[in-house]
């Protein structure tokens, strides 16, 4: 067989990865190449917040239907909570509550109110050749309408989510073409669920919109497999450099944006 004859294997990939890589290819290198990898930075009290409203709802969706009753979502708050990252107590105990109040008020809605069905799938890992690509992640949540599969991902930060969040989501995208390959159904409308404000941001896609997507993932793709052949990993500096978790490790990021606290991105 000459080089004509040979075809590069399917790159796979994760919205985590990719999104990582658009972000900073040196941070990809720290992440996902070198080892042992660097260590990291501490807890940010955003992400354990949204881990354990994850944690909750997964261990909720867990329960026999007559047990997913909001005292119980709220009590999985408390089951399921972490203190890293936050200021003292005080700060703690606040966000607790709202958590609490966030998972109560969403269970009577979505979990346990008329309108809600068993879903198809929790914290599913889906995966699915497209392309040049194997696109591949853990769904927070897949559910059934008329027969399709619908994303459904879970958000708690500060800004409530529109439409068109929903629709510029490569992750998203990405989720609906992998779960339409493993669950061998329809999957177009992905759907953003904004926790503390109750709100729903939803998409439709269609063929081209989603075509798009994949355009994209396929692309930074090879930007990272070039990168792996020798195209090196420079860093790219933004006010996101304030939140890298190897921030430690690099001077360019350290002068490029400010260190924050880990409480700072809170929502107030």
């Amino acid at each position: 067989m000459d080089d004509t004859d040979w075809v590069r294997p399917l790159v796979r990939v994760t919205p985590a990865r990719l999104a990582t890589w658009e972000a900073c290819p040196r941070r990809y290198r720290m992440t996902y190449v070198d080892r042992p990898a660097p260590a990291r930075g501490g807890a940010w009290a955003h992400s354990t917040l949204g881990a354990v409203v994850h944690l909750a709802l997964r261990a909720l969706h867990a329960l026999p239907v007559a047990r997913r009753t909001p005292e119980t979502a709220a009590a999985l708050v408390d089951r399921n909570w972490s203190g890293e990252g936050y200021r003292d107590d005080a700060q703690q105990a606040e966000y607790r509550e709202r958590a609490r109040d966030w998972l109560a008020e969403y269970c009577a809605e979505h979990v346990t109110g008329p309108d809600a069905e068993e879903p198809l799938a929790v914290e599913r890992w889906v995966s699915g050749a497209v392309g040049s690509i194997v696109a591949e992640g853990r769904v927070d949540r897949i559910d059934s309408r008329d027969g399709d599969a619908v994303i459904v991902d879970y958000k708690t930060g500060r800004r409530v989510p529109e439409p068109e969040d929903a629709r510029d989501s490569p992750a998203l995208a990405l989720y609906a073409v992998a779960a339409a390959h493993t669950l061998r159904r329809g999957c177009t409308r992905v759907e953003l669920h904004h926790l503390p404000s109750g709100r729903v941001a939803a998409w439709e896609h269609d063929d081209t919109s989603l075509a798009g997507h994949v355009a994209r993932a396929e692309a930074t793709a090879a930007e990272i497999t070039a990168a792996a052949d020798g195209g090196g990993y420079p860093p790219r500096t933004a006010p996101h450099c304030s939140t890298c978790p190897v921030r430690r490790h690099c001077p360019e990021g350290r002068a490029a944006a400010p260190e924050l606290d880990p409480w700072a991105l809170l929502a107030p």
